[in-house]
């Protein structure tokens, strides 16, 4: 396999961890019990792929998030309150961050009309 198409599969991966990870903590009846068996079942979905070195800065976000989660799940408290909300605003960010390419700078200001109000 080449290695872009390595490198393809492996971010295919951390984002698909990443979007069922917050699918399951954005539930109205969250579940602590079944957010960890469903968390620990699609890092090990993750371990078979090969890691690949990434550069971008959304990407080692996204690897730092997949981090936290499972450090979480790991040592995690009785009510999991506190770091659901936690991860829950790192998840924002993340989408925050991914979604900062996809808007463009405005190249003409100054050519725009301007009726003076």
């Amino acid at each position: 396999m080449h290695e872009k198409q390595q490198r393809i599969r492996y971010i295919r991966v951390l984002e698909k961890f990443f979007t069922r990870t917050l699918s399951l903590l954005k539930l109205e009846e969250f579940d602590k019990e079944l957010f960890i068996i469903r968390t620990k079942k699609n890092y090990e979905d993750l371990h078979r792929v090969k890691a690949v070195e990434l550069h971008s800065n959304y990407l080692t976000q996204l690897k730092e998030f997949i981090n936290k989660t499972m450090s979480y799940i790991q040592n995690s408290t009785d009510s999991f309150e506190e770091e659901r909300a936690i991860l829950l605003k790192d998840a924002n960010l993340l989408q925050k961050e991914k979604k900062k390419k996809t808007y463009k700078k405005e190249k003409h200001k100054k050519s725009k009309f301007n009726d003076g109000y």
